[in-house]
Formats: structure tokens, C-alpha cells, sequence
């Protein structure tokens, strides 16, 4: 099983929520809480770990002034950790070959791959879009931890 394969098992062991770091321009790390699953980018095909943000949030100013993201996951007393670029799509961060269509179906395919269901995806569509939501997708250039 490949480090990724790893922690995609790791995470669907619960739903439960991981944490966050970012780079603040003062140097100081921001953490704070998501839920994030595994899932293949839908631009290059590489498998990352992902998760929504709200538009607003300032850990995306973060990433894209250039922060590395590292993401911890604790189940228990294991834990794994993930650290690497981030690509943000969403509103203000439409990539070429991402439309308004292939965002609203990445936002759904991140929230289930975190272990999100929803009973009126409309309505979940509505409220994303609202919030100006993001994807997060990290590399996952360094897999950390202790099993």
C-alpha cells in the first residue's frame, strides 16, 4: 500500500475532524479544523488530500501567497501527518479546465470523500456557492506517522 493509500485508509477508519496548518506572513503557524478526504486532482490526476474552505478563510490568502499546508490526523493514539503544496479551486481561483460546473461537482466529490453525505444536494450546492467555498487539494509531498 502506497504512503497515500495509507492515509486514505487512516482517515475513513472515522469522520472525524483533522487539523490544518498554514505559514501566516509573520512566519507564526495558523491551525484550525476541516474534514478532508483523499481523492484524485481533477486536473492532473495525482491523488491528494483535499478539503472545502470557506472563501473568506485566511489560511487561503495563506496558500496562495505560497504556505505549504501540512494536515494531522489523530485516530486513537496513531496519527499521520501530510505536508505539501496546495492548489485552491474555487470562485476566485478557477483553474483552465475548471468551470463553475466541474466546481460545483469537485466541492461534492471533496465533502464525500471527507465522509459527507447530504440529503438535498441542491441545497448544498446553493450554500457552497454562497460561502464562495474552495477546494484545497494538497500534494502530498511528505506522509509522516506514527501507526
Amino acid at each position: 500500500m502506497s504512503d497515500i493509500e495509507g492515509v486514505r485508509s487512516f482517515l475513513a477508519q472515522e469522520a472525524g475532524l483533522v487539523t490544518v496548518s498554514t505559514i501566516q506572513a509573520d512566519g507564526r503557524v495558523l491551525s484550525n479544523v476541516a474534514n478532508c478526504g483523499v481523492l484524485d486532482h481533477p486536473l492532473t490526476g495525482a491523488t491528494c488530500v483535499a478539503f472545502v474552505s470557506a472563501g473568506g478563510a485566511a489560511r487561503l490568502r495563506h496558500i496562495r501567497r505560497g504556505s505549504e499546508v501540512t494536515i494531522a490526523i489523530r485516530r486513537g493514539w496513531a496519527w499521520r501527518s501530510v505536508t505539501g503544496p496546495a492548489d485552491l479551486i474555487g470562485p476566485d481561483d478557477l483553474l483552465d479546465g475548471i468551470d463553475t460546473e466541474a466546481l460545483r461537482l469537485l466541492l461534492r466529490s471533496v465533502f464525500e470523500a471527507a465522509g459527507g453525505t447530504h440529503e438535498d444536494y441542491d441545497e448544498y450546492d446553493r450554500v457552497m456557492a454562497g460561502e464562495r467555498r474552495v477546494a484545497v487539494l494538497v500534494a502530498p509531498d511528505r506522509i509522516l506517522g506514527r501507526y
